[in-house]
């Protein structure tokens, strides 16, 4: 049975800056993955290679600077294809910072632990990077 990983944080940025960090490759590595061809539209490729990962999908939806929905999969596995679940990043803005919700859905259950960690873990960094704070090198990162 498929399942979904929910969570949302804080952060002191407006929405048009955390939407950046959703669009941008250059902005998109400061905060997960080391590499990213982002083409932010509907139909557009979504691929960051994440310590060793490479994650492929497409933007499903581009609405800025409030909602991005992406899939999401990895190339080369059969329990987790690439585009073979969604993500989708919801920013509402709260007073001078933005809500950030995020869920993602059809997760297999094989792969649902490691990515609530993994989310976890990478929400915390988006939302130190783009309050305009140095997260540093991603402890998980592969040297």
């Amino acid at each position: 049975m498929p399942e979904a990983f929910e969570t949302q944080v804080d952060i002191d940025a407006p929405p048009d800056e955390v939407f950046r960090h959703l669009v941008d490759p250059k902005a998109m590595v400061t905060w997960i993955g080391q590499h990213a061809v982002l083409e932010a539209h509907p139909g557009g490729r979504f691929e960051i290679d994440v310590n060793g990962v490479p994650v492929r999908g497409e933007y499903v939806a581009v609405e800025p600077p409030s909602r991005v929905v992406v899939t999401w999969g990895m190339a080369g596995s059969d329990d987790l294809p690439p585009g073979s679940t969604e993500v989708e990043f919801t920013l509402v803005a709260e007073g001078a910072g933005t809500r950030l919700h995020l869920v993602h859905r059809n997760l297999p259950e094989s792969q649902a632990p490691q990515h609530a960690e993994g989310w976890s873990h990478f929400v915390g960094r988006l939302a130190s990077v783009a309050s305009g704070h140095d997260p540093g090198p991603d402890p998980w990162a592969t040297q």
